[in-house]
């Protein structure tokens, strides 16, 4: 009965999707288009925005030409450095009483997955001003137009400028979930390569499987549409041909381009279909450890494939044969298997470890209930899986 109350609710989630109102960003891409957005806050009338980011960001100087071009269009803004991976509910709200204090109309989110998720938070709070961040956990708890919203991402991996979710972390609780709502989508988002062109190996490697999950995840899903199914069909493919290559090569810029794009369409594909399991899992290793989002999805992903078996022998064979992965006569076994080997040896090659360290027996119990509580029955996975599976995971993915 639990796995037809799972598949009923996923159904009319499915049904109901189709009449969200749904939006894309609108992008601007290529070498130096970021100098491009400047001139189109301006043209949008707004006088000031809200820049978040973090320290990271702040300390190369990678917002520097952004800020002076923002100056010469005499657009004010204020800074909200303080953003920490896996962005908590105190950042979003130092970073909103930034925003409402300094009278700003639009928000600027540059970096990685995780000021995005925390400007999502900002751009939430300013929607509903009279809603604390713990009552919009889920979806469709927002249901108001947001300020105008930025994306310049800095990795190729989150796929945030493209999706309705913002994921936070509540630091008292050690709980990490999403607030899904279509208003979180980004109105504009810009896939600059120059940004990213002296991103660090280990960043490259874990935000590109980031996209890959992204991608896979919302393949094997049961709630692909035409265009979900495109989406990661091409974002799979430009990632197997390009994410060893950027970590090996940083200033190929096509490469770079290249990832930039699948990771975009990564994200335009899961927030549709949804992600799984592996998110599911990675959120409470976010929440309870501050294990990197990305990084903790590279480690899971092949774990919980093949856990899955043959519910997702089909789609995982599919995949394999886009990205021309083993022989043409082999089974549909085969080709999933190779596929799911294909993804440890990328990870292996760039040097992405096997196992989570510093997972603690005593705490995966309340893991499991998190990350069963997440999936179960919003996710459209190829298999609901109950708190034994989440279980023998935890154990298989511990170092």
């Amino acid at each position: 009965m639990y796995k037809v109350y799972c598949r009923s609710f996923q159904g009319v989630m499915k049904v109901a999707s189709s009449f969200m109102p749904w939006r894309e960003p609108q992008l601007l891409e290529g070498e130096n288009s970021l100098k491009e957005l400047p001139q189109l806050i301006k043209q949008n009338k707004i006088e000031s925005v809200l820049i978040v980011t973090d320290q990271g960001i702040v300390a190369v100087g990678l917002m520097d030409e952004f800020l002076n071009n923002l100056r010469t269009e005499g657009i004010k803004f204020v800074i909200y450095d303080k953003t920490v991976p896996n962005p908590t509910i105190d950042n979003i709200e130092e970073a909103f009483q930034m925003y409402t204090s300094n009278h700003c109309k639009g928000i600027v989110a540059f970096g990685g997955g995780s000021p995005m998720d925390c400007a999502k938070g900002v751009g939430a709070r300013a929607a509903r001003p009279k809603k604390n961040i713990r009552k919009m956990k889920g979806v469709l708890k927002v249901l108001k137009k947001m300020p105008p919203l930025f994306a310049i991402p800095t990795t190729a991996g989150t796929g945030s400028e493209a999706t309705l979710a913002a994921v936070v972390s509540n630091s008292e609780t050690h709980e990490k979930y999403a607030i899904m709502d279509t208003a979180l989508i980004p109105h504009y988002a810009v896939l600059d390569p120059l940004l990213i062109i002296n991103l660090p190996k280990h960043i490259t490697a874990a935000t590109g499987i980031d996209a890959l999950t992204h991608a896979v995840e919302a393949y094997i899903g049961k709630s692909n549409t035409k265009e979900t199914t495109k989406y990661s069909v091409d974002a799979v493919k430009l990632i197997f041909e390009n994410l060893y290559e950027s970590y090996t090569n940083g200033t190929n810029i096509q490469a770079r381009k290249n990832m930039q794009k699948a990771a975009y369409w990564a994200g335009m594909a899961f927030t549709r279909a949804y992600v799984g399991y592996v998110h599911a899992i990675a959120h409470t290793l976010g929440g309870f450890y501050s294990v990197p989002h990305g990084l903790a999805n590279a480690i899971i992903l092949p774990y919980v494939l093949e856990y899955y078996g043959e519910s997702v022998h089909k789609p995982l064979a599919e995949l394999a044969e886009v990205v021309g992965i083993g022989k043409h006569n082999d089974s549909v076994r085969e080709k999933a298997g190779n596929f799911i080997e294909a993804i440890k040896k990328l990870n292996e090659k760039m040097e992405i470890p096997k196992k989570v360290s510093g997972i603690v027996d005593s705490d995966i119990p309340l893991m499991v209930e998190r990350a069963l509580k997440e999936a179960n029955p919003l996710y459209p996975v190829p298999r609901i899986l109950n708190k034994e599976d989440l279980f023998n995971l935890y154990q298989l993915i511990k170092e």
